[in-house]
């Protein structure tokens, strides 16, 4: 499991409904956490800054086949 512990979390505004369909993210030392607000104590997928940028961008632009 990865060891970082931001302290900024930020809930995604697309996030909510009454579905658990919510994730959220921190970042530390130019590196960003996603995690599972359902299952906070799953551990957390890391990405570089930049491309976690990059990987919003894409969503953003519905460049991604989701």
């Amino acid at each position: 499991m990865n060891q970082i512990s931001p302290r900024n979390w930020r809930k995604s505004s697309y996030s909510g409904g009454e579905h658990g369909e919510c994730v959220e993210a921190g970042s530390m030392s130019g590196v960003v956490a996603v995690r599972d607000t359902a299952a906070r104590d799953a551990g957390v997928i890391t990405l570089p800054a930049a491309q976690f940028a990059t990987l919003l961008a894409a969503a953003r632009t519905g460049a991604l086949a989701l």
